[in-house]
């Protein structure tokens, strides 16, 4: 019988190496782009790489971490830092976009590195917090009285040990004006060993309501062991929501999308957003037309119950709240 991995160990066993790559998905050895690993580094789980089918170059699920050159290409609507994240940085790992919210860039790495991810160019060198830094967060929050819910991203939070998680919850609920702490992590798709009792404990030991957002772009990401993590979190009165994007190659099919809020809600997560691609420098050949866009997200309200249709949005700097499309 095969010994189940521990999350630290799932983790340690993250490709990165573009060798392996081509070794594990032949299919990839002719597309893959030294100069792109280069730009933003290849990564990726193998419960990921696992579920790709070898010989097809065009497996929506490679097409997520693969460096291609063609991502190399300039094209000027797309930029470093297509949300203007610097705008609304007050302090290293701390930002301020919405009035009633603030998240905080708690680690700067991930699992599996999307090559569509808006934060690919993002300076967490810059924004690391370390100790220091979460007490001046932490006195901002208390500062800032409109703040009612924190969102831990990055980079993945759930990367973070269970101790500081542990310590950040106690911590923001002691703000009496905190009400949730919502996780945004690709984790529980990637390594869901990462749900331990631990893990629970951490996000559920105090007042506040916890939230954790997945990131799953196609039905074809989920398994049985990824169902087994959310319905422990669920039990656990944790709400799992799950947010994607639309991306050419990947999810450009109603069959698709349709099948993909099947499976999440298969797996106790529901479908939250459904995002328009943030015009980040590198990932212009994900980019969906418009029009095709409406014409796909159409069949999905025709196609399934309301509560299993997310919300299509796009976010625009300097909003205060994403756009509804």
């Amino acid at each position: 019988m095969k010994q189940k991995l521990s999350w630290q160990q799932a983790l340690q066993q993250c490709v990165t190496s573009l060798d392996a790559l081509a070794s594990l998905i032949p299919a990839a050895a002719e597309l893959i782009s030294s100069a792109a690993h280069s730009s933003f580094a290849f990564k990726a789980s193998r419960r990921y790489l696992a579920k790709i089918d070898p010989h097809d170059a065009r497996d929506p699920l490679l097409l997520q971490i693969l460096p291609q050159a063609i991502e190399m290409q300039q094209n000027s609507a797309f930029r470093l830092d297509p949300l203007e994240e610097h705008r609304y940085n007050p302090l290293p790992g701390l930002m301020h976009k919405y009035a009633s919210r603030v998240l905080i860039t708690l680690v700067g790495s991930c699992a599996i590195n999307c090559r569509y991810c808006f934060r690919r160019h993002f300076a967490y060198e810059d924004n690391r917090p370390g100790t220091q830094g979460l007490e001046a967060i932490y006195d901002y929050i208390r500062a800032h009285a409109e703040v009612n819910e924190v969102i831990l991203s990055g980079g993945d939070p759930l990367l973070a040990n269970d101790p500081l998680l542990h310590t950040l919850t106690h911590t923001l609920s002691e703000i009496p004006h905190i009400k949730r702490v919502r996780i945004h992590t690709r984790l529980i798709t990637t390594i869901p060993e990462r749900v331990t009792p631990e893990l629970i404990t951490a996000l559920t030991h105090t007042r506040l309501k916890s939230i954790l957002v997945t990131h799953c772009n196609h039905p074809r990401e989920l398994d049985d062991d990824i169902a087994a993590a959310c319905n422990t979190l669920v039990q656990n009165n944790i709400t799992v929501l799950n947010q994607s994007v639309f991306l050419a190659g990947v999810n450009d099919n109603a069959e698709t999308l349709v099948a993909l809020s099947e499976a999440l809600f298969a797996c106790h997560i529901l479908p939250y957003y459904l995002h328009t691609l943030d015009a980040v420098t590198g990932s212009a050949h994900f980019d969906l037309p418009l029009e095709k866009q409406r014409a796909l997200y159409t069949v999905m309200q025709e196609q399934l119950p309301g509560f299993l249709v997310p919300k299509w949005v796009k976010e625009v700097p300097g909003e205060k709240h994403k756009t509804r499309m």
